[in-house]
């Protein structure tokens, strides 16, 4: 595995940890079909929550949430409504999440969590 794919693989994890912690259950990680993955399935209360996941190691070259592009964004709903199809009767109200994980080589790991962005 490369380092950058550790780096997302840890970054993940740790998402997932502050999401519990934040009182969402988790119920699905890298959930794949045939237009690409969804990183974080969630449930807070009702609502199903998709958590896109960004981890950097810096922000040299910007904040992880500048990555998430309107392109990005639809293909985020293409595949919530994806997942949603292939798990009926899960939930009725969805939202569009993501989690920012700053990963230092020294230092205090950062971690950001934006709520709704679609």
């Amino acid at each position: 595995m490369a380092a950058k794919d550790e780096l997302g693989a840890h970054g993940e994890t740790l998402a997932a940890d502050h999401l519990i912690r934040s009182g969402l259950e988790i119920l699905d990680r890298n959930w794949r079909c045939s237009q690409g993955e969804l990183d974080i399935v969630a449930r807070e209360r009702d609502e199903l929550v998709f958590v896109e996941v960004k981890t950097r190691s810096s922000v040299l070259f910007g904040h992880p949430f500048e990555s998430i592009t309107a392109t990005k964004l639809a293909r985020l709903r293409r595949l919530a409504a994806a997942w949603c199809d292939d798990h009926p009767g899960s939930g009725s109200s969805v939202r569009i999440d993501a989690v920012a994980v700053i990963v230092p080589s020294r230092g205090t790991v950062e971690i950001e969590h934006l709520k709704c962005i679609s």
